[in-house]
């Protein structure tokens, strides 16, 4: 979470929000970090009524992200863990629980427990009892993340996608009236992405079924910001 004087800007899990924190860090004077990957519900009180900045991506993408980052880590994080069966299960498996973990899920209660039971400002700073409420919901993981992190869409929250990055934070900056200098919008235009995950083409990781699993638990962000897989 950064705030400043005019706007806050909320950092969504692997969707560019590394690259647009730095920038605001060291381009908007009396910018300051609060925290990490914050929800709205957490703003300070003195920056409540400011608009709310953020990024989204698309969600087939984001899945493919979310595991080869954490497959390839020495230690993954304890929501990996239980979902992949210590690194036992391959991608389309981990993901089925994943996405499930809104339905019936049968293995949400160990992975609430095992989470935090506070904010500890690393990794997916997200504690057990953040994530208990996904429950029966239906959501696909990540657009439960969303809707936790940025909140209902109303007319102070602004959202760009991360596919199209450059220019939408350019465009929500001019929205809420935030001045960009000519060394931001250089950095903004032609800085080198951060915290990327390589990974293969993420069509690739799926299958017809998986495919369109991810498109019902996900179907209110895809229709919103008017995703299609493959794009």
């Amino acid at each position: 979470m950064i705030a400043t004087d005019r706007l806050v800007f909320l950092h969504l899990h692997k969707s560019g929000g590394t690259f647009v924190n730095e920038c605001l860090l060291r381009f908007v004077p009396g910018a300051r970090q609060i925290g990490y990957h914050l929800p709205r519900m957490l703003v300070p009180k003195p920056y409540a009524q400011l608009p709310v900045l953020g990024l989204v991506r698309n969600p087939w993408s984001y899945y493919v992200s979310w595991y080869t980052f954490q497959a390839r880590r020495p230690h993954p994080n304890a929501l990996f863990r239980i979902l992949s069966d210590g690194g036992r299960l391959g991608f389309e498996a981990t993901l089925v629980r994943l996405l499930d973990l809104g339905a019936d899920s049968p293995v949400l209660d160990a992975i609430v427990a095992a989470l935090p039971t506070v904010y500890s400002n690393r990794g997916l700073n997200l504690p057990g009892f953040a994530l208990a409420p996904i429950r029966d919901t239906q959501l696909g993981f990540y657009s439960y993340l969303e809707r936790y992190l940025h909140g209902e869409p109303g007319p102070g929250t602004h959202i760009g996608r991360m596919e199209t990055l450059r220019a939408d934070v350019l465009a929500m900056l001019a929205r809420v009236e935030q001045p960009v200098g000519a060394d931001m919008r250089l950095y903004l235009l032609g800085e080198r992405a951060r915290n990327t995950t390589e990974h293969d083409s993420y069509t690739g990781y799926y299958g017809e079924a998986l495919r369109d699993h991810v498109a019902a638990r996900d179907a209110a962000l895809i229709a919103r910001h008017g995703y299609r897989f493959g794009e």
